[in-house]
Protein backbone atom coordinates (compact mmCIF):
# COMPACT_ATOMS: atom_id res chain seq x y z
CA UNK A 1 0.00 0.00 0.00
CA UNK A 2 1.08 3.65 -0.87
CA UNK A 3 1.93 5.94 1.91
CA UNK A 4 -0.70 8.67 2.10
CA UNK A 5 0.14 12.65 3.79
CA UNK A 6 -2.56 14.45 4.93
CA UNK A 7 -1.49 17.89 5.67
CA UNK A 8 -2.95 20.91 6.92
CA UNK A 9 -5.91 19.04 9.16
CA UNK A 10 -7.21 20.40 12.17
CA UNK A 11 -6.45 17.04 13.96
CA UNK A 12 -9.03 15.94 16.77
CA UNK A 13 -7.37 14.14 19.06
CA UNK A 14 -7.27 13.21 23.00
CA UNK A 15 -8.62 16.75 24.19
CA UNK A 16 -7.37 18.85 21.74
CA UNK A 17 -8.02 20.15 18.25
CA UNK A 18 -5.02 21.62 16.24
CA UNK A 19 -3.87 21.51 12.58
CA UNK A 20 -1.08 18.83 11.55
CA UNK A 21 -0.24 16.49 9.06
CA UNK A 22 -0.45 12.73 9.43
CA UNK A 23 1.40 10.45 7.16
CA UNK A 24 -0.14 6.73 6.35
CA UNK A 25 2.17 3.73 5.78
CA UNK A 26 0.22 0.87 4.72
CA UNK A 27 -2.12 -0.34 7.33
CA UNK A 28 -0.95 2.28 10.10
CA UNK A 29 -0.28 5.82 11.15
CA UNK A 30 3.32 6.25 10.56
CA UNK A 31 3.46 10.03 11.96
CA UNK A 32 1.70 12.66 13.59
CA UNK A 33 3.63 16.33 13.49
CA UNK A 34 3.26 19.98 13.00
CA UNK A 35 4.54 19.66 9.04
CA UNK A 36 5.76 16.18 7.32
CA UNK A 37 7.54 15.76 3.87
CA UNK A 38 7.78 12.58 2.79
CA UNK A 39 8.72 11.97 -0.59
CA UNK A 40 6.72 9.47 -3.12
CA UNK A 41 3.61 9.94 -1.03
CA UNK A 42 0.09 10.87 -2.12
CA UNK A 43 -0.30 13.71 -0.77
CA UNK A 44 -3.60 15.57 0.02
CA UNK A 45 -4.67 19.10 1.36
CA UNK A 46 -7.18 19.02 4.18
CA UNK A 47 -6.88 22.36 5.19
CA UNK A 48 -10.12 23.97 6.83
CA UNK A 49 -11.25 20.17 7.25
CA UNK A 50 -10.98 18.18 10.81
CA UNK A 51 -9.49 14.97 10.41
CA UNK A 52 -10.97 12.56 13.21
CA UNK A 53 -10.50 9.04 14.31
CA UNK A 54 -12.70 6.72 12.61
CA UNK A 55 -16.23 6.36 14.33
CA UNK A 56 -16.52 3.05 16.39
CA UNK A 57 -20.45 2.51 16.31
CA UNK A 58 -21.31 -0.08 19.18
CA UNK A 59 -24.78 -0.86 18.12
CA UNK A 60 -26.02 -1.41 14.52
CA UNK A 61 -28.54 -3.81 13.10
CA UNK A 62 -27.50 -4.75 9.75
CA UNK A 63 -30.14 -7.27 9.37
CA UNK A 64 -27.64 -10.08 7.82
CA UNK A 65 -28.51 -12.82 7.55
CA UNK A 66 -31.83 -13.67 6.71
CA UNK A 67 -33.70 -10.32 6.75
CA UNK A 68 -31.85 -8.66 3.82
CA UNK A 69 -34.46 -7.13 2.16
CA UNK A 70 -33.59 -4.64 4.53
CA UNK A 71 -30.23 -4.02 4.79
CA UNK A 72 -27.17 -6.28 4.49
CA UNK A 73 -23.55 -6.12 5.88
CA UNK A 74 -22.32 -4.85 2.50
CA UNK A 75 -25.06 -2.37 1.97
CA UNK A 76 -24.81 -1.02 5.45
CA UNK A 77 -21.22 -0.76 6.13
CA UNK A 78 -20.82 0.73 2.61
CA UNK A 79 -23.44 3.24 4.32
CA UNK A 80 -21.58 3.60 7.51
CA UNK A 81 -18.01 4.18 5.56
CA UNK A 82 -19.83 7.57 3.43
CA UNK A 83 -20.35 8.30 7.35
CA UNK A 84 -17.11 8.24 8.57
CA UNK A 85 -17.90 5.54 10.69
CA UNK A 86 -14.64 2.90 10.19
CA UNK A 87 -16.15 0.23 13.03
CA UNK A 88 -19.34 -1.02 13.81
CA UNK A 89 -20.53 -3.66 16.16
CA UNK A 90 -23.92 -5.75 15.19
CA UNK A 91 -26.35 -7.05 17.02
CA UNK A 92 -27.74 -10.65 17.35
CA UNK A 93 -31.03 -10.67 16.57
CA UNK A 94 -30.89 -11.42 12.76
CA UNK A 95 -32.19 -14.70 11.42
CA UNK A 96 -30.74 -17.32 12.58
CA UNK A 97 -30.38 -15.33 15.84
CA UNK A 98 -26.55 -15.31 17.08
CA UNK A 99 -27.62 -17.36 20.21
CA UNK A 100 -24.84 -20.26 19.20
CA UNK A 101 -20.65 -19.85 19.04
CA UNK A 102 -21.11 -21.32 15.81
CA UNK A 103 -24.05 -18.82 14.40
CA UNK A 104 -21.40 -16.16 16.14
CA UNK A 105 -18.53 -17.54 14.03
CA UNK A 106 -20.84 -17.94 10.64
CA UNK A 107 -21.50 -13.88 11.30
CA UNK A 108 -17.52 -13.00 11.23
CA UNK A 109 -16.84 -14.90 7.71
CA UNK A 110 -19.67 -12.75 6.55
CA UNK A 111 -18.02 -10.05 7.49
CA UNK A 112 -14.86 -11.19 6.63
CA UNK A 113 -16.54 -11.40 2.94
CA UNK A 114 -18.61 -8.17 2.78
CA UNK A 115 -17.91 -5.50 5.16
CA UNK A 116 -16.37 -2.15 3.55
CA UNK A 117 -15.82 -1.29 7.78
CA UNK A 118 -14.04 -3.30 10.80
CA UNK A 119 -16.54 -5.56 12.59
CA UNK A 120 -17.42 -7.13 15.56
CA UNK A 121 -20.76 -9.03 16.67
CA UNK A 122 -22.72 -9.30 19.83
CA UNK A 123 -23.09 -12.88 21.39
CA UNK A 124 -26.90 -12.96 22.37
CA UNK A 125 -28.30 -14.73 25.57
CA UNK A 126 -31.42 -15.73 25.82
CA UNK A 127 -33.29 -17.85 28.61
CA UNK A 128 -31.72 -21.30 27.31
CA UNK A 129 -28.14 -21.06 26.26
CA UNK A 130 -26.10 -20.41 29.59
CA UNK A 131 -24.00 -22.87 28.98
CA UNK A 132 -23.17 -21.90 25.17
CA UNK A 133 -22.30 -18.25 26.96
CA UNK A 134 -19.99 -19.81 29.11
CA UNK A 135 -18.26 -21.41 26.38
CA UNK A 136 -17.86 -17.94 25.09
CA UNK A 137 -13.93 -17.03 24.63
CA UNK A 138 -13.47 -13.24 26.32
CA UNK A 139 -11.60 -12.27 23.19
CA UNK A 140 -14.13 -13.76 20.40
CA UNK A 141 -16.61 -10.48 20.32
CA UNK A 142 -17.22 -7.18 21.24
CA UNK A 143 -19.57 -8.39 23.64
CA UNK A 144 -23.05 -10.27 25.13
CA UNK A 145 -26.32 -8.92 23.75
CA UNK A 146 -29.66 -8.87 26.85
CA UNK A 147 -32.77 -8.23 25.83
CA UNK A 148 -34.78 -6.92 28.69
CA UNK A 149 -37.30 -5.49 26.35
CA UNK A 150 -39.39 -7.25 23.64
CA UNK A 151 -37.47 -8.77 21.14
CA UNK A 152 -37.97 -10.86 17.69
CA UNK A 153 -38.33 -14.89 18.78
CA UNK A 154 -36.86 -16.03 21.59
CA UNK A 155 -34.33 -12.84 22.87
CA UNK A 156 -36.42 -11.49 25.26
CA UNK A 157 -34.22 -12.45 29.07
CA UNK A 158 -37.15 -12.55 31.21
CA UNK A 159 -35.83 -15.66 33.64
CA UNK A 160 -34.14 -13.64 36.82
CA UNK A 161 -32.57 -16.64 37.65
CA UNK A 162 -31.35 -17.18 34.67
CA UNK A 163 -30.34 -13.42 34.02
CA UNK A 164 -28.57 -13.64 37.40
CA UNK A 165 -26.56 -16.53 36.28
CA UNK A 166 -25.53 -14.54 32.95
CA UNK A 167 -24.33 -11.79 35.12
CA UNK A 168 -22.15 -13.92 37.09
CA UNK A 169 -20.81 -16.07 34.13
CA UNK A 170 -19.36 -13.96 31.86
CA UNK A 171 -16.22 -11.61 31.87
CA UNK A 172 -17.09 -9.83 29.06
CA UNK A 173 -19.09 -6.56 28.50
CA UNK A 174 -23.05 -7.37 28.74
CA UNK A 175 -24.81 -4.32 26.62
CA UNK A 176 -28.67 -4.19 27.49
CA UNK A 177 -31.52 -3.19 25.83
CA UNK A 178 -33.74 -2.10 29.02
CA UNK A 179 -37.40 -2.00 29.05
CA UNK A 180 -40.00 -3.29 31.33
CA UNK A 181 -42.23 -6.09 29.73
CA UNK A 182 -44.92 -6.09 31.97
CA UNK A 183 -45.51 -2.57 32.09
CA UNK A 184 -45.45 -2.01 28.33
CA UNK A 185 -47.84 -4.88 27.85
CA UNK A 186 -49.92 -3.02 30.67
CA UNK A 187 -49.56 0.02 28.92
CA UNK A 188 -50.69 -1.30 25.57
CA UNK A 189 -53.62 -3.09 26.72
CA UNK A 190 -55.19 0.89 28.03
CA UNK A 191 -54.23 2.56 24.73
CA UNK A 192 -56.05 -0.40 22.89
CA UNK A 193 -58.97 -0.01 24.78
CA UNK A 194 -59.22 3.17 24.19
CA UNK A 195 -58.33 3.46 20.45
CA UNK A 196 -58.99 0.00 19.43
CA UNK A 197 -56.13 -1.19 16.64
CA UNK A 198 -55.72 2.78 15.36
CA UNK A 199 -53.50 3.67 18.33
CA UNK A 200 -51.92 6.88 17.41
CA UNK A 201 -48.38 7.06 17.28
CA UNK A 202 -48.01 9.88 19.83
CA UNK A 203 -48.85 7.53 22.17
CA UNK A 204 -45.91 5.58 21.70
CA UNK A 205 -43.69 7.16 23.99
CA UNK A 206 -46.75 6.64 26.99
CA UNK A 207 -46.62 2.77 26.28
CA UNK A 208 -43.19 2.39 26.00
CA UNK A 209 -43.26 5.06 28.89
CA UNK A 210 -40.13 6.39 30.92
CA UNK A 211 -41.52 4.12 33.76
CA UNK A 212 -40.98 1.21 31.95
CA UNK A 213 -37.34 2.14 31.04
CA UNK A 214 -36.43 3.51 34.38
CA UNK A 215 -37.59 0.14 35.59
CA UNK A 216 -35.56 -2.23 33.63
CA UNK A 217 -33.02 -0.17 33.85
CA UNK A 218 -32.68 0.00 37.75
CA UNK A 219 -33.34 -3.71 38.01
CA UNK A 220 -30.17 -4.19 35.38
CA UNK A 221 -27.97 -1.62 37.35
CA UNK A 222 -28.59 -3.44 40.92
CA UNK A 223 -27.72 -6.77 39.56
CA UNK A 224 -24.61 -5.61 38.05
CA UNK A 225 -24.09 -4.48 41.27
CA UNK A 226 -24.92 -7.53 42.96
CA UNK A 227 -22.76 -9.72 40.77
CA UNK A 228 -19.94 -7.35 40.04
CA UNK A 229 -20.68 -7.85 36.04
CA UNK A 230 -19.64 -5.41 33.29
CA UNK A 231 -22.74 -3.49 32.27
CA UNK A 232 -23.31 -1.00 29.68
CA UNK A 233 -27.26 0.64 28.88
CA UNK A 234 -27.91 1.09 25.48
CA UNK A 235 -29.86 3.89 23.98
CA UNK A 236 -30.90 5.31 27.25
CA UNK A 237 -33.81 7.59 26.50
CA UNK A 238 -35.33 9.19 29.60
CA UNK A 239 -33.44 11.61 31.75
CA UNK A 240 -35.40 10.06 34.83
CA UNK A 241 -32.59 6.85 34.02
CA UNK A 242 -29.71 9.19 34.56
CA UNK A 243 -29.54 8.81 37.88
CA UNK A 244 -28.53 5.35 37.93
CA UNK A 245 -25.18 6.88 36.27
CA UNK A 246 -22.05 8.54 37.32
CA UNK A 247 -19.43 10.91 36.66
CA UNK A 248 -17.41 10.74 39.43
CA UNK A 249 -14.75 7.66 38.56
CA UNK A 250 -12.76 7.45 34.83
CA UNK A 251 -14.35 5.37 31.90
CA UNK A 252 -11.29 2.83 32.47
CA UNK A 253 -12.78 2.32 36.29
CA UNK A 254 -16.65 2.04 35.93
CA UNK A 255 -18.61 -1.47 35.38
CA UNK A 256 -21.69 0.23 34.96
CA UNK A 257 -21.71 2.62 31.46
CA UNK A 258 -23.87 4.10 29.07
CA UNK A 259 -24.80 4.96 25.90
CA UNK A 260 -27.16 7.28 24.17
CA UNK A 261 -28.58 6.81 20.27
CA UNK A 262 -28.42 9.80 17.77
CA UNK A 263 -32.09 9.61 17.49
CA UNK A 264 -32.56 10.73 21.15
CA UNK A 265 -30.50 13.55 20.84
CA UNK A 266 -32.21 15.03 17.72
CA UNK A 267 -35.94 14.23 17.89
CA UNK A 268 -38.28 14.70 20.38
CA UNK A 269 -42.30 13.63 20.80
CA UNK A 270 -43.08 16.92 19.38
CA UNK A 271 -41.89 15.39 15.98
CA UNK A 272 -44.28 12.13 15.82
CA UNK A 273 -46.79 14.97 14.28
CA UNK A 274 -44.46 15.06 11.00
CA UNK A 275 -42.21 12.01 10.77
CA UNK A 276 -44.88 9.77 12.16
CA UNK A 277 -43.74 6.22 12.39
CA UNK A 278 -40.40 6.98 10.85
CA UNK A 279 -39.02 7.84 13.83
CA UNK A 280 -40.67 4.78 15.58
CA UNK A 281 -37.87 3.45 17.47
CA UNK A 282 -37.84 1.47 20.68
CA UNK A 283 -37.15 2.65 23.43
CA UNK A 284 -39.04 5.38 22.02
CA UNK A 285 -38.22 8.95 21.30
CA UNK A 286 -40.02 10.61 24.26
CA UNK A 287 -39.99 14.55 25.62
CA UNK A 288 -37.98 17.38 25.01
CA UNK A 289 -36.94 17.72 28.46
CA UNK A 290 -35.75 14.41 28.57
CA UNK A 291 -33.97 15.40 25.45
CA UNK A 292 -32.02 17.88 27.38
CA UNK A 293 -31.33 16.01 29.71
CA UNK A 294 -29.64 13.45 27.70
CA UNK A 295 -27.96 16.41 26.42
CA UNK A 296 -26.55 17.45 29.46
CA UNK A 297 -25.38 13.92 30.83
CA UNK A 298 -23.62 13.15 27.77
CA UNK A 299 -21.41 16.16 28.23
CA UNK A 300 -21.07 15.97 31.65
CA UNK A 301 -19.93 11.93 31.27
CA UNK A 302 -22.74 10.33 33.05
CA UNK A 303 -23.46 8.68 29.26
CA UNK A 304 -20.20 8.09 27.94
CA UNK A 305 -20.84 6.84 24.63
CA UNK A 306 -22.63 8.11 21.72
CA UNK A 307 -24.41 5.48 18.94
CA UNK A 308 -26.94 4.73 16.30
CA UNK A 309 -28.99 1.94 16.94
CA UNK A 310 -29.22 1.47 13.05
CA UNK A 311 -31.75 -0.43 12.00
CA UNK A 312 -33.19 0.06 8.52
CA UNK A 313 -36.74 -1.37 7.68
CA UNK A 314 -38.29 -0.62 4.41
CA UNK A 315 -40.75 1.98 3.81
CA UNK A 316 -43.45 -0.66 3.14
CA UNK A 317 -43.14 -1.66 6.20
CA UNK A 318 -42.42 1.54 8.17
CA UNK A 319 -45.64 3.52 6.31
CA UNK A 320 -48.11 0.68 8.48
CA UNK A 321 -50.06 1.39 11.21
CA UNK A 322 -48.78 2.11 14.78
CA UNK A 323 -49.09 -1.33 15.86
CA UNK A 324 -48.04 -3.09 12.62
CA UNK A 325 -45.10 -0.82 12.13
CA UNK A 326 -41.74 -2.15 13.21
CA UNK A 327 -39.24 -0.56 15.09
CA UNK A 328 -35.81 1.27 14.30
CA UNK A 329 -34.39 3.61 11.32
CA UNK A 330 -31.47 3.77 9.25
CA UNK A 331 -29.03 6.52 10.87
CA UNK A 332 -25.27 5.47 9.62
CA UNK A 333 -24.98 7.63 7.28
CA UNK A 334 -25.80 10.63 8.55
CA UNK A 335 -24.80 10.54 12.76
CA UNK A 336 -21.64 12.19 11.95
CA UNK A 337 -22.72 15.14 10.06
CA UNK A 338 -26.00 15.54 12.21
CA UNK A 339 -23.59 15.48 15.40
CA UNK A 340 -21.03 18.13 13.51
CA UNK A 341 -23.96 20.41 13.02
CA UNK A 342 -24.82 20.17 16.56
CA UNK A 343 -20.95 21.07 17.35
CA UNK A 344 -21.54 23.80 14.55
CA UNK A 345 -24.86 25.41 16.69
CA UNK A 346 -22.24 25.01 20.16
CA UNK A 347 -24.30 22.06 21.70
CA UNK A 348 -20.85 20.06 22.35
CA UNK A 349 -16.82 20.41 21.34
CA UNK A 350 -15.17 19.08 18.44
CA UNK A 351 -13.20 17.14 21.29
CA UNK A 352 -15.97 15.74 23.83
CA UNK A 353 -17.65 14.48 20.01
CA UNK A 354 -14.76 12.66 19.59
CA UNK A 355 -14.37 11.10 23.10
CA UNK A 356 -18.00 10.04 23.15
CA UNK A 357 -17.95 8.88 19.38
CA UNK A 358 -14.11 7.22 18.60
CA UNK A 359 -12.27 7.31 22.13
CA UNK A 360 -14.89 5.95 24.55
CA UNK A 361 -15.99 2.66 22.70
CA UNK A 362 -12.62 1.97 22.26
CA UNK A 363 -11.68 1.76 25.97
CA UNK A 364 -15.07 0.51 26.93
CA UNK A 365 -15.07 -2.29 24.51
CA UNK A 366 -11.34 -3.08 24.95
CA UNK A 367 -10.45 -2.42 21.38
CA UNK A 368 -6.66 -2.78 20.14
CA UNK A 369 -5.06 0.08 18.42
CA UNK A 370 -8.23 1.73 17.43
CA UNK A 371 -9.92 4.46 18.26
CA UNK A 372 -7.55 7.32 18.03
CA UNK A 373 -4.98 9.00 15.83
CA UNK A 374 -1.88 7.77 17.51
CA UNK A 375 1.23 6.91 15.59
CA UNK A 376 1.44 2.62 15.11
CA UNK A 377 -2.20 2.72 15.47
CA UNK A 378 -4.71 1.32 12.44
CA UNK A 379 -5.46 4.46 9.84
CA UNK A 380 -8.68 4.72 10.56
CA UNK A 381 -9.87 8.00 10.06
CA UNK A 382 -12.38 10.09 8.69
CA UNK A 383 -11.86 13.66 7.24
CA UNK A 384 -14.99 16.03 7.51
CA UNK A 385 -15.53 19.49 5.76
CA UNK A 386 -17.25 21.61 8.19
CA UNK A 387 -18.10 24.02 5.40
CA UNK A 388 -19.58 22.14 2.84
CA UNK A 389 -23.86 22.53 2.84
CA UNK A 390 -25.85 19.21 1.60
CA UNK A 391 -29.37 17.82 1.79
CA UNK A 392 -30.07 14.20 2.38
CA UNK A 393 -32.54 13.31 -0.20
CA UNK A 394 -33.16 10.02 -1.72
CA UNK A 395 -30.98 10.40 -4.95
CA UNK A 396 -28.03 10.71 -2.28
CA UNK A 397 -28.54 7.31 0.26
CA UNK A 398 -26.65 4.61 0.98
CA UNK A 399 -28.96 2.52 2.67
CA UNK A 400 -30.59 -0.34 1.19
CA UNK A 401 -33.88 0.50 2.22
CA UNK A 402 -33.86 3.60 -0.03
CA UNK A 403 -35.08 5.91 2.80
CA UNK A 404 -33.74 8.38 5.86
CA UNK A 405 -35.44 10.15 8.61
CA UNK A 406 -33.29 12.96 7.74
CA UNK A 407 -34.65 13.59 4.13
CA UNK A 408 -35.42 17.15 3.96
CA UNK A 409 -32.59 17.87 6.45
CA UNK A 410 -29.80 20.68 5.31
CA UNK A 411 -26.21 19.20 6.87
CA UNK A 412 -23.57 22.23 7.38
CA UNK A 413 -20.78 19.79 7.19
CA UNK A 414 -19.71 16.48 4.74
CA UNK A 415 -17.83 13.53 4.97
CA UNK A 416 -15.04 13.89 1.87
CA UNK A 417 -13.03 10.82 2.91
CA UNK A 418 -12.81 7.61 5.33
CA UNK A 419 -9.77 5.29 5.42
CA UNK A 420 -10.22 1.51 6.78
CA UNK A 421 -6.78 0.31 7.69
CA UNK A 422 -4.77 2.62 5.92
CA UNK A 423 -6.81 2.18 2.78
CA UNK A 424 -9.12 4.66 1.22
CA UNK A 425 -12.71 3.40 1.14
CA UNK A 426 -14.62 6.59 0.90
CA UNK A 427 -13.70 9.50 -1.37
CA UNK A 428 -16.56 12.34 -2.43
CA UNK A 429 -19.26 10.13 -3.28
CA UNK A 430 -17.27 7.23 -4.69
CA UNK A 431 -16.36 3.81 -2.76
CA UNK A 432 -13.37 1.72 -3.63
CA UNK A 433 -14.05 -1.12 -4.94
CA UNK A 434 -11.43 -3.38 -2.45
CA UNK A 435 -12.48 -4.09 0.71
CA UNK A 436 -9.68 -3.94 3.79
CA UNK A 437 -11.91 -4.55 6.82
CA UNK A 438 -10.43 -6.50 9.64
CA UNK A 439 -12.24 -8.63 12.57
CA UNK A 440 -11.79 -6.36 15.52
CA UNK A 441 -9.27 -7.56 18.10
CA UNK A 442 -9.56 -6.82 22.01
CA UNK A 443 -6.80 -6.23 24.77
CA UNK A 444 -8.70 -8.89 27.41
CA UNK A 445 -5.90 -10.46 29.65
Amino acid sequence: MRKILIKNALLVNEGTTQEADLLIDGERISKIASSITCEGALTMDAEGSYLLPGIIDDQVHFREPGLTHKGSISTESRAAVAGGITTFMEQPNTNPQTTTIEKLEAKFQLGAQFSYANYSFLFGGTNDNLEELKKLDKNACSGVKLFLGSSTGNMLVDDEQVLEQIFRNTELVISAHCEDESTIRHNLEKYKSEFGEDIPIRCHPMIRSEEACYLSSFKAVALAKKTGARLHVFHLSTAKELELFTNEIPLKEKKITAEVCLHHLWFSEEDYEKYGTHIKWNPAIKKSTDREGLWKALLDDRIDIVATDHAPHTLEEKDQAYLKAPSGGPLVQHALPAMMQKMLEGKISPEIMVTKMCHNPAILFDIKERGYLREGYYADLTIVNPNDPWEVKKDNLYYKCGWSPFEGTSFKSRVTHTFVNGHLAYDNGIFSKEKRAKRLTFDRL
